[in-house]
């Protein structure tokens, strides 16, 4: 019998790579919104934040060729596309923002951030949340669901409005925050960093309670540490604003950036103030051979075209409404809906056994799964993430349109609908 894809995928690559679905699909072209599979049925991308302006978005698709005929070098030599990539990536940060080190992956650039903070501050201690993903190198993985209360990464519960009642929740927090920073200093590991996402996508998009982010940020700062941000989900217009530190009300004093630079192409990158930039470079010597090339430049100087000239954040706005507000209309006929949560076109749907339990109690994580699976088969695909396991996550390109929005609606309430009836 010849062997499945599947079974040449488990001998290549080694069994346990990961795949979606309970029948993994085999994709051979992407258009916009659209993705095909072998068999030429179309599905819409609900999920990639990597072909953040659409799947071969023209524009991409002819700088790269161009730049890939011309010329495509390692960063050791000068190049006009590079710097102007840079100029117009920092402009669009707030003012403290001015210096970039480029890299190819999110996971490099947390890690250029983690190297850049301990360095400016001579100090080692991390903050994280106990919720959170930020990469995969050996150091960057320490700050992955981290229950650490010693040692130099240590994690704070990530912030919900709904935890910490009866108390206020952002206190609740605070303290917690306050326990952390305090149990650095006692131990003699001074607090180098405080890192997050600043919408907590992996932590399942909970509602961070009001002044949250700016007060957490006061406190590492006055103990001595920088404030990290990580956009690689939230930034790029995928909340609606430029990066979801807007979203936040905080100007943090590093950026990462990752998967959406390039539409495609890997890029990554670590910004911060100059000075913060020029001591990390003086201290490390750190080059990346395929970072800052002429075809990275080409590829995210396109990327911001494409976001500028169709107006991407306006978009991800009045669409990202619209998923809302019919989210929010279908979960009053579903009681297996618990929070719709996001901003612009990140958005997220939990799913419950029961609305008044407590969140770990009350998660329904093969529910999200069976969710995701049928809409898959109706031709949606999504995936389930958050700290159980049970968010709808739900994150197309940001060329996603009212009419595509539509589409997406209807199919969620008849996939709702037919889980309500199967239990």
């Amino acid at each position: 019998m010849p062997e499945s894809l599947a079974e040449r995928r488990d001998r290549v690559l080694g069994a346990g790579a990961p795949l979606f679905y309970r029948e993994p699909l085999h994709l051979v072209r992407g258009e916009g919104v659209a993705l095909f599979d072998a068999n030429r049925r179309r599905y819409m991308d609900m999920y990639n934040n990597v072909p953040v302006v659409g799947h071969c978005h023209p524009h991409v698709v002819a700088a790269v060729r161009e730049q890939v005929g011309m010329l495509n070098v390692h960063n050791r030599y000068l190049h006009d596309g590079i710097l102007r990539y840079g100029e117009r990536l920092l402009a669009r940060h707030h003012d403290g923002i001015e210096s970039v080190v480029f890299t190819c992956t999110g996971t490099e650039a947390v890690e250029v951030a983690l190297m850049m903070a301990r360095l400016a501050t001579k100090r080692r201690g991390i903050v994280c949340t106990d919720a959170a993903y930020h990469g995969n190198s050996a150091e960057v993985r320490k700050l992955a669901r981290c229950q650490a209360t010693t040692g130099e990464v240590r994690s704070v519960p990530f912030p919900d409005a709904r935890r910490g009642a009866p108390a206020d929740p952002a206190v609740w927090h605070l303290e917690r925050l306050r326990e952390v920073l305090d149990g650095f200093a006692r131990d003699g590991v001074p607090v180098a960093a405080m890192v997050v996402c600043p919408i907590f996508a992996n932590e399942g998009l909970p509602t961070a309670p009001a002044g949250y982010l700016p007060q957490a940020a006061a406190m590492v700062r006055a103990a001595g540490g920088l404030f990290i941000a990580d956009e690689v989900q939230a930034g790029l217009g995928r909340t609606g604003h430029w990066w979801g530190s807007e979203v936040a009300g905080i100007e943090p004093d590093i950026v990462a950036m990752g998967k959406p630079l390039g539409g495609g192409v890997p890029i990554g990158a670590a910004a911060g103030s100059r000075a913060v930039v020029e001591n990390f470079r003086r201290r490390t010597g750190y080059f990346n051979t395929f970072a800052s090339s002429p075809l990275q430049a080409a590829a995210g100087n396109a990327v911001l075209d494409v976001i500028e000239r169709e107006q991407l954040c306006a978009n991800a706005t009045r669409v990202g409404t619209m998923l809302r507000d019919g989210l929010a209309e279908i979960r009053e006929n579903c009681e297996a809906m618990g929070e719709v949560r996001g901003r612009g076109l990140f958005l997220g749907v939990e799913w419950v056994t029961a609305r008044d339990a407590q969140e770990a109690a009350r998660a329904d994580r093969e529910g999200a799964r069976r969710i995701v699976n049928a809409l898959k088969d109706k031709g949606f695909l999504l995936g389930n993430a958050g700290a159980f396991g049970n968010v709808v996550k739900i994150r197309p390109p940001l060329v996603f349109s009212e009419q595509d929005a539509a589409a997406f609606l209807t199919a969620f309430a008849e996939a709702a609908g037919e889980a309500r009836q199967a239990t």
